[in-house]
C-alpha cells in the first residue's frame, strides 16, 4: 500500500500510534527540515497532519497560514465530499462541518516577534473521522466527518488534496497578497456580527485586520487581538 502523493515541492512524513504529527513537524523544523514537509497520521478514527512552511515576510503577516490552511482544507473537502456538506471556520482555529465542531486548527513558530521573519511556521490539521465511543451524539454540538455524509472521502485523499489546495492558495498568496484570502476566508467564517469571547475578552466580532486579528468590539471601544496570539510555545 502506497502512501499519499503531495504536490511539488512538499515531501510526506508518515507517523504511527501516539506519536502527533504536530510535535514531530515542530521538532523537524527545529532541526532545520525543508519548508513543505508534511507530516501525518492516519489513524482509524482521525486524520492529523502537520505541514512546515517558511514564508518570506514578518511573522505578524504568515500567520495568514492559519486561516489559509482552513480554506485549504474546505476546499479539499468540497471537492471530495458531496455538494451538501457546508464547512465554516472560526477565528481561532476551529473547523466546522454541517453546523457542529469537526476539527481543529493549530499553529506555532520560530519566534515571537511579529515583525521578524520565522525561520518556519507549523500548521497542523486534526479531523475526526468516526466517534471514538459507541455512542455517538453524546457531546452535542460536536461530529465526525464520515458523520455528516462523507463515508465515501478517503482519509489519505484528503490529505493529498488538502496540501494541493494549500499549496495553490499559498503561491495566490504570494503572488497577489491577502486580499483574495480575506474574501474567501470572510465567506466562511463564523460568528461575525456576533457576540463572543475570545481569549479573557468579550465582545461583538465585527471582522479581522489586514493582519487576520480580530476586532472585538465593547460599547464604543474596539479592540483588535493579534493572530500572533494563537501560536503555541514550542520548547
Amino acid at each position: 500500500m502506497t502512501g499519499p502523493s503531495f504536490p511539488p515541492l512538499f515531501s510526506g512524513l508518515p507517523v504511527t500510534g501516539v506519536t502527533d504529527p504536530f510535535d514531530k513537524a515542530c521538532a523537524q523544523a527545529l532541526l532545520g527540515c525543508e519548508a513543505g514537509l508534511v507530516v501525518y497520521n492516519l489513524g482509524a478514527n482521525s486524520l492529523r497532519a502537520a505541514l512546515v512552511l517558511a514564508p518570506e515576510v514578518p511573522l505578524g503577516d504568515a500567520v495568514a497560514m492559519l486561516p489559509l490552511c482552513g480554506v485549504g482544507f474546505q476546499n479539499a473537502l468540497g471537492a471530495l465530499a458531496p455538494p451538501e456538506v457546508a464547512v465554516h471556520l472560526d477565528w481561532e482555529g476551529g473547523i466546522f462541518v454541517n453546523g457542529a465542531a469537526c476539527g481543529t486548527l493549530r499553529m506555532a513558530a520560530s519566534h515571537a516577534d511579529p515583525e521578524a521573519r520565522p525561520e518556519w511556521i507549523v500548521v497542523g490539521i486534526e479531523i475526526p473521522l468516526w466517534p471514538e465511543t459507541d455512542r455517538p451524539g453524546e457531546n452535542p454540538g460536536e461530529t465526525t466527518l464520515y458523520a455528516e455524509g462523507c463515508v465515501d472521502v478517503d482519509a489519505s485523499a484528503l490529505l493529498e488534496s488538502w496540501a494541493r489546495h494549500t499549496l495553490v492558495g499559498i503561491n495566490r498568496w504570494e503572488e497577489d497578497g491577502a486580499e483574495p484570502l480575506h474574501k474567501e476566508w470572510r465567506g466562511l467564517a463564523r460568528d461575525i456580527g456576533e457576540s463572543v469571547q475570545i481569549q479573557d475578552k468579550s465582545g461583538t466580532f465585527v471582522g479581522v485586520d489586514e493582519r487576520f486579528g480580530l476586532l472585538l468590539r465593547d460599547a464604543e471601544v474596539t479592540t483588535l487581538i493579534p493572530m500572533t496570539t494563537l501560536l503555541e510555545n514550542v520548547s
